[in-house]
């Protein structure tokens, strides 16, 4: 899987995807990362990427031919999902939730292009440009670049091989909306708490029961609106 970023800070991707996991599956090549410097496609002495809105107000708007020439680098065309192999997403608080049926989604494409904008906000016309428009939550940040790698995150960790254990990615919190079930480790007993016992006893069969019930009891206590989900699947 290949992923492009079009941003105007890529050293702010440096850390999050040079360490660990990430790191190791690049390595690998698993997927392929890259970031591109919007400001490189900017066509005055200035570079300038953004201007002020019509009809005024505050802030300043990405404008739409500086987006449209940095998309213009990968000679493809572009339009409402024109290839199911590709998708080129646009981090916005306007945009759909971004899932983990999202990320599972994104997971299986061969190239994922994200554009991240920094300002007031997108000339309008840019979302003309894109498949998808994505959030991460209802609340503003300073840009996309921190959405984006979450969206990166979760996307590449769902790729084959990148995370080691496969049956972990099957048993995560949000798969088949569900949170997941306690987990415990050593020592047994610490301050009084311990262990359930029933996850010492070996009978693998009674402990699949007991992770199952205590998932749905968890979402049910936490996250009311994933287990009406649960409930209708």
């Amino acid at each position: 899987m290949k992923i492009d970023v079009l941003t105007l800070f890529p050293n702010m991707f440096s850390g999050p995807f040079s360490e660990s996991v990430m790191k190791r599956a690049q390595a690998k090549q698993l997927f392929e990362l890259n970031f591109i410097n919007i400001r490189d496609f900017a066509t005055d002495t200035h570079n300038t990427v953004d201007d002020t809105p019509y009809g005024g107000g505050p802030g300043m708007v990405m404008k739409v031919d500086i987006a449209d020439n940095a998309l213009s680098k990968f000679n493809l065309p572009t339009g409402k999902l024109n290839n199911n192999k590709r998708r080129i997403i646009l981090m916005t608080p306007q945009g759909q939730p971004f899932t983990q049926k999202k990320a599972r989604e994104f997971s299986k494409l061969d190239h994922l292009i994200i554009i991240c904008g920094h300002f007031e906000g997108y000339d309008e016309r840019i979302r003309s440009l894109v498949d998808e428009e994505i959030s991460v939550g209802d609340y503003v940040l300073t840009g996309g670049e921190i959405p984006a790698m979450a969206l990166i995150d979760a996307t590449a960790r769902l790729i084959p091989g990148v995370v080691g254990k496969e049956e972990s990615i099957e048993q995560e919190t949000f798969e088949n909306n569900l949170l997941e079930y306690p987990q415990y480790t050593r020592p047994f007993e610490y301050k009084g708490k311990k262990v359930p016992e029933i996850l010492t006893a070996g009978d693998h069969k009674k402990i699949a029961k007991w992770r199952l019930e205590q998932s749905i009891l968890k979402t049910k206590e936490k996250r009311s609106d994933l287990y009406k989900k649960y409930l209708k699947n």
